[in-house]
């Protein structure tokens, strides 16, 4: 039977076995027929909060944090709704914050494809860069300790608002609502300390896990600190489409998010498999190998010990090259050997987390990577097997074993599988 797997742009039809297979796609919800219409009506009525227009006066300082280039968020539907609900304040009093994280700035082509040309040509925008101490404001500590620096735009800025979607994450549990202030506008040393080997270490840090998961009430913490006074969080389907829109008080309407999309995009499999198939969601969440380390994970918590991942990730900006990311791949050695070295007294590189996670994924796994964007040798650098036809390498599975139990994820951490519990 074929099946579409979300690959880059165009996606990518693979022939799977007939038997054996089993596909856990999310639920498909329809995209919301008037997204204007829709936005519009919940930034009016809000939830836990007076109306954004009432909220803003005259004169004052806005903030808005937005998402970078590496995620799906449908900004250029969004941000007109919210600028048309501050059309009594001066363009110059309203700044659009790109909350990069540690991640690169985007790119002015970038931007102008996020935004479009009309916002970015009146609006000041903003890269967030996490190692620009000057544009940080230092606020303290949270309760455990962890230092929190902040963009300075944001700090000082009178109104202070989020906007982000929501989908399960691999360690902060879900995306969205505070996250779109730290990591997203934090300085190295706050995201370092939120992403200590420790907490991205814990089994509560994982995915659709809020409640007792250390590293998202950290997270939590800190955007209370700094203060939210408006958040916007839509969930999305496959075609990027908004499905729903919460507007308001920033945990209440990150709450009313995560319930929704849970619904629909974590789904339970009843055992574990011999072999996974997953992507990256496609661009442009498989942008890299960076990213694609939360498709090799979410693919994981259903896999038996010692099984195969096969995973579609065109990475089309390649590992990147020339990251910290990149060198530790390189220089990973033995998974359970780094996984002990990430944990020692002064191991402190920038995006560690990610590689701690994937040595996590290969301990367990051997993992494919079917990639049009990363040479053999970069894959095989990063441990894995390059793959040029996935149905060559289901083929060899079955080969070795004709009862193999095969799961897809054909959009890859868009679903987030998890086992049954069993009596």
């Amino acid at each position: 039977m074929k099946i579409r797997l979300d690959y880059g742009r165009n996606g990518l039809e693979v022939d799977f076995p007939d038997h054996g297979v089993t596909v856990v796609e999310p639920q498909f919800i329809p995209g919301i027929v008037d997204p204007f219409a829709a936005l519009r009506n919940s930034i009016r009525n809000p939830i836990a909060t007076v109306p954004l227009a009432e909220m803003v006066k005259p004169g004052d300082q806005v903030a808005i944090s937005i998402c970078d280039s590496t995620r799906a968020m449908p900004s250029r539907i969004v941000l007109p709704v919210i600028l048309g609900e501050l059309a009594h304040l001066p363009d110059m009093n309203i700044r659009i914050l790109v909350a990069t994280g540690t991640h690169r700035p985007s790119t002015v082509e970038e931007l102008r494809r996020m935004l479009g040309s009309r916002i970015l040509d009146r609006y000041e925008v903003i890269n967030h860069v996490c190692t620009d101490y000057d544009s940080l404001h230092f606020l303290g500590y949270t309760d455990s300790g962890i230092p929190i620096s902040l963009n300075r735009v944001w700090v000082e800025s009178d109104i202070r608002i989020t906007t982000g979607f929501v989908e399960p994450h691999f360690f902060a549990g879900f995306s969205g609502g505070p996250k779109l202030v730290a990591p997203g506008l934090a300085g190295l040393e706050t995201v370092m300390a939120l992403h200590s080997a420790r907490l991205i270490g814990s089994e509560n840090s994982t995915w659709g896990r809020i409640d007792d998961n250390p590293l998202h009430t950290a997270i939590r913490e800190i955007s209370a600190i700094t203060g939210v006074h408006f958040s916007l969080d839509v969930t999305l389907n496959s075609h990027h489409e908004i499905t729903s829109v919460q507007s308001g008080e920033l945990f209440a309407v990150h709450e009313k998010a995560r319930t929704f999309t849970k619904a629909a995009a974590m789904q339970e499999v009843e055992d574990v498999f011999d072999a996974v198939v997953t992507t990256n969601s496609g661009y442009p969440l498989d942008l890299n190998l960076y990213q694609t380390v939360k498709g090799l994970s979410g693919a994981s918590r259903v896999l038996k010990p010692g099984g195969t991942i096969i995973c579609a990730a065109e990475c089309s900006d390649g590992i990147p090259a020339g990251t910290d990311f990149a060198e530790m791949v390189a220089d990973m050695g033995d998974p359970e050997s780094f996984l002990q070295r990430v944990t020692e007294p002064g191991f402190r590189r920038q995006d560690q987390w990610q590689v701690q996670v994937l040595a996590q994924v290969l301990r367990k796994a051997r993992v494919c990577l079917k990639s049009g964007g990363l040479t053999d040798a970069e894959i095989r650098l990063a441990q894995m097997e390059p793959v040029v036809r996935i149905e060559e390498k289901l083929a060899e599975i079955v080969g070795e074993n004709r009862n193999a139990k095969i799961c897809v994820l054909p959009e890859g951490p868009q679903t987030i599988p998890y086992l049954k519990e069993h009596d």
